[in-house]
């Protein structure tokens, strides 16, 4: 008990300290912070660089690690901040170590191979350093309360582009932009039709907004957007992509930062998924596991807010005219035209902002061949940027946006890096190239205390946002594809195109797809060979280096344990709905053709239907028609619906044909509800890096046994 009273002692007095200096009126004068920042830094090169024998490294090693074990367990800004220190201070000790005592510069093969690896590992160290520097401390920023006088709410042109997109995507983004509460004659909602198609102008005219065309479609997107700026007046122009569905409070949680910041040139909120991505359908995590993009929407821009550096995602997105028309309207330099013209915009001194809270939700990529082309490009359009307006060069940015900046340019860099990850150890165990030049031992006394603590400090920050480990799948994935474009787009940045990406597509059948997956199976053929190798090394003609030979074999095999998640990802699961059901508790009544009424809750919706929770006992028969109320900002709304599917507390229903209001009505009710959004990630499981290890190895086990039944099911139809 007492020593429990004493680490909540001394954890008082850390956190008083920690106020007490960051309060501490000396920090406004320009002295204190030279000297202070001169003294951490003579701290930290000294942690880094004094040479120590293996058991002393060990032994201060387990110490700053045992202190991080222990800190953990308290929650605080100061405490992160901490163990961020101490995971970039052991980091920056293997990056020293590895640089200086690991390569062996007399074999030339050696050589080559070490300091391929070395760079691969510096860069993972820069992205590191970068990452802790966006989310280390997010701002969180809130929301400003409107004026209570509607007439001084300025105009918002709401463009909605599209191009090859079936009308069935584009209707509901349009009418929950519809429902948006805003006064009427200062929203004026425009479909912008790259795809010239008469049914979208029929569609705009019958139900009330107006329908843009151009005669060509050069810059894509960008150009579709800049020549409706042409046509448009509004203050403040409002993009969302058109599967992106607003909910009725966006505009109002939004617009308010605009009247108290006259120099904010852009908001973003985040891109929401009522859909499950390739990665979460064909490995059935949505909703459990977080998503590739989440860790970017719920953390790093947030992150990226207290720098000023918020990125333009293209949609769900606000930005104000004039500062826009003054950069020349969106950006068409780069494919990724939105992060380039937030850089712009702030190469002037305008200001951005980002509000985390999800108020849009639109569909995710429904293969993985959709969603690699979408990393593709942007992929390239971050490498043009670097290319053509490197933000570390130039005037205009300051130095917490040029490091923001220059991270998310940088991470689609890491095609090569992670391609060395996975194929270093069959280095050794296929040609005997020693690629760090020191024993097992030596190695694990230096990289484990860097890849512990960066584990444990990720989890820490990144844990609601990002399970441990699937970094590593995400990227294995898209490596190889990623590699290649951002390495020409360096060469010849106007190389490329933009593509769209494709939404609302259906996969029929279950199946393996051998194309997209070619590169993971090389990869793992060449691993599987050098782990039977390196079994003939350990038993045969190494055995005299067994510690180097165990330690290449136990890298191969992890590197097969993420190989194996890239096979189960690539896996197709069938996805056969045009409309995609959400689950979520929504009030709702159930109304009898008897004139009986039954209290419900929903269970799940769709455009297209309703699953209801109903009372105890409740039954009804299969086709039998009954009205559904839902209840929204005008009140109770009717839908009328038959029965698909009843079992013991719960009926599915598919809405009868709905009217035009009606179907306005139905989003207004659920996807358009501002708090329907707010409960997604409540089914999640804490993270712990343990835990993200075995979901990674679950998965990648199902991947070798899934692959296998491709692969048999392949065969018989060759056969």
């Amino acid at each position: 008990m007492r020593s429990i009273l004493n680490s909540r002692y001394l954890y008082g007095r850390l956190n008083e300290f920690g106020r007490l200096m960051v309060n501490w009126s000396g920090w406004n004068s320009k002295l204190p912070r030279v000297l202070a920042l001169i003294v951490a830094a003579v701290l930290f090169w000294i942690s880094i660089s004094i040479p120590m024998e293996l058991p002393y490294q060990t032994f201060f090693s387990a110490v700053i690690f045992s202190t991080a074990m222990y800190l953990r367990r308290y929650t605080g800004t100061l405490i992160s901040l901490i163990m961020v220190m101490f995971s970039v201070s052991a980091t920056s000790r293997y990056i020293y170590w590895r640089v200086n005592y690991t390569i062996d510069t007399e074999n030339l093969v050696d050589l080559f191979f070490a300091l391929v690896l070395i760079l691969a590992e510096v860069y993972a160290w820069l992205v590191l350093l970068l990452g802790y520097l966006q989310t280390a401390w997010p701002l969180r920023r809130k929301p400003v309360i409107l004026p209570t006088d509607t007439s001084s709410w300025p105009v918002v042109d709401l463009f909605i582009p599209t191009y090859n997109e079936d009308l069935a995507v584009v209707k509901p983004t349009v009418m929950a932009a519809m429902g948006i509460d805003w006064p009427k004659d200062k929203l004026n909602i425009i479909i912008l039709d790259d795809g010239r198609r008469p049914e979208f102008a029929e569609f705009a005219e019958t139900i009330g907004v107006q329908c843009f065309t151009r005669s060509d479609n050069n810059h894509a997107k960008a150009g579709n957007i800049n020549a409706a700026l042409k046509r448009t007046t509004g203050e403040f122009v409002a993009i969302f992509d058109c599967d992106h569905m607003p909910t009725r409070s966006f505009l109002q949680y939004t617009m308010g930062w605009f009247l108290v910041d006259p120099k904010l040139a852009m908001i973003q909120t985040p891109h929401h998924f009522l859909s499950p991505d390739p990665f979460e359908r064909n490995l059935h995590t949505f909703r459990h596991v977080p998503n590739e993009g989440e860790l970017f929407y719920g953390l790093i821009q947030d992150g990226n807010d207290l720098w000023n550096a918020t990125f333009f995602c293209g949609s769900c997105a606000i930005l104000r005219r004039t500062y826009l028309e003054e950069i020349g309207g969106i950006a068409v330099e780069t494919v990724t035209e939105d992060a380039h013209t937030a850089l712009k915009m702030q190469r002037l001194g305008y200001n951005t902002a980002y509000l985390a809270l999800p108020q849009a939700a639109g569909l995710a990529t429904e293969s993985l061949s959709a969603h690699v082309g979408q990393r593709i490009r942007w992929a390239r359009g971050m490498a043009q940027i670097f290319r053509v307006d490197n933000p570390l060069l130039g005037k205009g940015l300051t130095f917490g946006q040029r490091l923001c900046y220059s991270n998310a340019m940088l991470h689609f860099f890491y095609g090569l890096p992670r391609m060395v990850f996975l194929l270093a150890p069959i280095s050794y165990l296929f040609f005997e190239v020693h690629i760090i030049k020191a024993s097992a031992i030596s190695i694990a006394a230096y990289s484990l205390p860097h890849l512990l603590h960066a584990n444990l400090t990720n989890s820490r920050i990144q844990g609601a946002h990002r399970h441990s480990f699937w970094a590593e799948v995400y990227e294995a994935t898209l490596a190889w594809y990623i590699f290649r474009p951002t390495m020409v787009a360096l060469i010849n940045p106007k190389l490329g195109k933009f593509n769209v990406t494709a939404k609302g597509g259906l996969v029929e059948e279950e199946h393996f797809d051998w194309v997209i997956s070619k590169p993971y199976l090389v990869m793992l053929a060449l691993n599987i060979l050098g782990f039977i190798v390196g079994i003939g090394r350990a038993i045969w003609w190494n055995s005299y280096e067994l510690d180097t030979v165990l330690l290449n074999m136990l890298w191969t095999i992890y590197n097969l344990v993420i190989l194996g998640a890239t096979l189960a990802v690539a896996t197709e699961s069938k996805q056969v709905r045009r409309s995609h059901r959400v689950r979520a508790e929504l009030s709702a009544t159930l109304r009898l053709p008897n004139g009986h009424s039954f209290v419900c809750q929903t269970e799940d919706f769709s455009m297209g239907g309703m699953s209801l929770k109903v009372p105890e006992g409740f039954k009804m028969e299969k086709g039998q028609e009954a009205m559904i109320s839902l209840y929204g900002t005008n009140g109770e709304c009717l839908f009328p619906s038959k029965v698909i599917f009843s079992k013991e507390n719960l009926l599915s229903l598919q809405f009868l044909d709905l009217s035009l209001q009606q179907q306005m009505d139905l989003i207004s009710c659920t996807i358009g509800r501002a708090d329907v959004w707010l409960n997604w990630s409540e089914e999640r499981d804490l993270d712990h890096p343990l835990n993200g290890l075995k979901e990674i190895a679950f998965h990648s086990m199902r991947g070798f046994i899934r692959f296998g039944a491709g692969l048999r099911q392949y065969l018989g139809k060759s056969a």
